[in-house]
């Protein structure tokens, strides 16, 4: 029987919208309070890191992430996904022993590009592909890419080098200095859990389920603790704050309170990023909203039911449908799909036009 204290999937559900759409703030502290913004690559109408801290950044523009980024107290590095983490947290993460091994001629390559980049100062990878001619290999999607591409991005996995910046989207790199601590086991320990609860505090509440592929995903940032995963979940499970609804055990940050009345029910509607933490976890998504969300945009096209960059559409607390938007000669072009028809009320109606005329200011239409 459900204690009055229990919290039911209702405030569990308000619970995730207010404590991750909280008030718009400046991007510094908006980036602190997220810990860790999942990047990517594809613009349709502005990458997923843009379309995540529109609406927590006041004022915020499309690239301004870019822009800003070597004067902010983040690094663009591989956490749970490839994205943007805070420095503390980054440093945690190294040294880090990769998954892969290299070779003595890889090393030999890599030492040789280090030296370049050291003397050059931040480079371009196309300098490190027309000094190097590394040629061409095959990446991961099996198509052909330049090796020194490659080559890089493995310098930049093992803490070798860094992002100072991109242009035009294309990471330009600068020698770091070494990661030279190696913690003992109990810091090693004290790092995981660390490193578990920031993953926590972006993506709460959770299903345990879903907890548990949050800490598999931990494997790309620190593949040298991997053996550490079940002590680190135990751990977690032991101080997290936690209730069992329906059978399902869920956590959030232990302090937290999802019956708080300061959880106050959102209104308004948010297109969101497929990647933004309040829908990133496509179990909880289900949980919470009755229906399926799929990115779709490595889905061969006919067999896309929702669109090529859907972006899930947020009415109140309820996840109504999705939007693929485009700009077309300049003018935001907006396909809305419904899960269960459109809303009828004037209030929704209005919060719509109200939200896309905000993308429209957010793409500097």
């Amino acid at each position: 029987m459900t204690s009055p204290h229990t919290p039911t999937l209702d405030d569990l559900r308000r619970h995730a919208i207010a404590r991750s759409l909280f008030t718009p703030t400046t991007l510094p502290r908006a980036l602190a309070r997220l810990g860790f913004v999942q990047a990517d690559p594809i613009r349709a109408p502005a990458r997923a890191q843009d379309l995540t801290l529109r609406h927590r950044v006041a004022g915020y523009q499309a690239g301004d992430l870019e822009r800003r980024y070597p004067r902010l107290a983040v690094e663009e590095d591989f956490f749970v996904n490839y994205g943007f983490v805070g420095h503390e947290h980054h440093a945690l993460m190294h040294p880090r022993t990769p998954r892969t091994v290299w070779n003595a001629a890889r090393h030999q390559q890599a030492q040789a590009v280090l030296a370049f980049v050291r003397e050059r100062g931040p480079v371009h990878p196309r300098e490190v592909d027309a000094y190097f001619a590394h040629g061409k290999t095959t990446n991961w999607f099996g198509g052909s890419s330049n090796a020194s591409t490659q080559l890089l991005d493995g310098m930049h996995y093992r803490g070798m080098l860094r992002v100072a910046r991109r242009d035009s989207g294309v990471r330009v790199y600068a020698a770091r200095d070494p990661f030279t601590e190696v913690p003992d086991p109990v810091q090693c320990q004290a790092r995981m859990d660390a490193l578990v609860d920031l993953a926590v505090a972006k993506y709460a509440p959770l299903p345990a389920a879903s907890l548990g592929v949050l800490l598999s995903h931990l494997r790309a940032a620190a593949p040298q603790w991997t053996t550490d995963r079940g002590r680190a979940l135990a751990h977690a499970k032991q101080r997290l704050g936690q209730a069992r609804i329906d059978g399902v055990d869920w956590y959030w940050p232990a302090g937290e309170n999802p019956l708080s009345a300061r959880h106050k029910p959102h209104e308004g509607v948010r297109l969101l990023a497929p990647f933004d933490p309040i829908v990133w976890d496509r179990r909880r998504f289900e949980a919470f909203w009755g229906w399926a969300y799929r990115f779709e945009a490595y889905t061969p096209a006919p067999k896309r039911k929702l669109g090529y960059y859907a972006l899930p559409l947020l009415w109140n607390d309820q996840v109504v449908g999705w939007g693929n938007l485009q700009v077309i000669e300049g003018r935001l072009v907006a396909d809305l799909g419904y899960v269960a028809g459109r809303p009828r009320s004037r209030a929704f109606k209005q919060a719509l036009d109200l939200e896309l005329a905000r993308m429209e200011a957010f793409l500097g239409l």
